[in-house]
């Protein structure tokens, strides 16, 4: 038993060791670019969106780049996004609005809207930005200089997320909580071992050359979890690509309840682990079981519990979320992520997962 105690101990180590090197090495958007000589083609899928459209364009016209173009495509909506969208257009002529042509055979709903988005685009910047996130008004002009002077074809960021009730909590940190526990983010950065990859479809920058050289959305247009899958096929093709987690400039708020966040986790969160079930229940048991054989060894147990502290006081300040909330549902969290892996790995073998009244599963 002392054996698997220090597999235990190990492993919170290693997560320890992950947050370091996060915190170490974080990247922010700092400067911002400031020509107004390259055109940012923000692209924007919506399906059901019309309680958030209106708030999101709202905070493009308030940008300091200006040099941008807009276009939303409202992707076979059954509520009022469409006429909001409308409406919106009458304040920024730059906003133009695309119909869905139906979804075709092989393809999912998000993959086949931003296809169509970046066909439409003339700027040499694609910006896909998802319908329910909150940007500040440099956030375009930063990323901007960031991929100029970085000199990298795909940006990605993990926006900070924003929770308001009890069931956010228990949930929504976990995505942040495996991602910085596992990838060290800057060997993102570079273009080998596409398997350490990371990438978030809510915020995600292209260079209109690289993006049309590998049309990802095509080739992956059956993919539910494409925006990870995007990231390693750019490291595969040896494309520079970098990942940032939580920055200040994009925030969103997920999820509103425990039923809403578990669908939605469901939908990715092997992801996180390769698509393997086994390597996510792995994860889980070591995390969230393993320390009872640590309950005959108080001093080991002591140990233990300073690291799993230390990792969640490290993921909470790189992340920009209450220290305080994360440490008093920590229990709560660790018990979610095993109802989310069983819950997607039960979807998996069913292949049924309704997520905005489509089966990602079937296309």
């Amino acid at each position: 038993m002392i054996y698997f105690a220090y597999i235990v101990l190990g492993f919170a180590l290693l997560q320890l060791l992950v947050v370091g090197v996060n915190w170490i090495f974080r990247q922010s958007l700092t400067q911002e670019y400031t020509h107004n000589d390259k055109l940012v083609s923000v692209l924007i899928p919506a399906r059901n969106e019309g309680k958030n459209i209106a708030s999101i364009l709202g905070d493009l016209r308030k940008q300091t780049y200006q040099h941008i173009e807009i276009i939303v495509l409202d992707d076979d909506s059954t509520d009022n996004t469409s006429s909001i969208i409308e409406q919106q257009i009458q304040h920024d002529s730059r906003v133009k609005l695309l119909a869905s042509k139906g979804l075709p055979k092989g393809w999912l709903g998000k993959n086949y809207a931003c296809h169509q988005l970046a066909k439409e685009a003339k700027g040499e910047y694609l910006l896909f930005l998802d319908a329910d996130v909150r940007i500040q008004p440099r956030l375009i002009g930063k990323l901007l200089h960031f991929s100029i002077n970085k000199q990298k074809q795909l940006v990605s960021i993990f926006p900070k997320q924003e929770m308001k009730s009890a069931g956010e909590w228990k949930t929504v940190p976990l995505m942040n909580y495996i991602l910085l526990t596992l990838l060290p983010l800057i060997l993102v950065r570079f273009p080998y071992f596409s398997s350490l990859s990371a990438a978030n479809g809510q915020c995600m920058f292209f260079s209109q050359n690289s993006y049309q050289s590998i049309l990802p959305h095509q080739q992956l247009k059956n993919t539910a979890v494409e925006d990870i899958e995007i990231a390693r096929l750019y490291k595969k093709r040896k494309q520079h690509i970098a990942c940032l987690a939580s920055v200040d400039d994009i925030s969103c708020r997920m999820y509103s309840n425990n039923d809403e966040a578990i669908t939605g986790f469901s939908k990715n969160c092997l992801s996180f682990f390769g698509g393997s079930a086994i390597l996510g229940l792995l994860f889980w048991a070591l995390t969230s079981l393993s320390f009872i054989v640590l309950l005959w060894f108080p001093i080991l147990l002591a140990i233990y519990l300073m690291m799993v502290i230390s990792t969640r006081i490290g993921v909470s300040v790189i992340s920009h979320q209450s220290v305080i909330k994360n440490l008093q549902y920590l229990l709560y969290q660790h018990n979610y992520l095993g109802i989310l892996l069983f819950s997607a790995i039960k979807n998996k073998r069913k292949r049924h997962l309704l997520w905005k009244e489509r089966n990602i599963y079937h296309s």
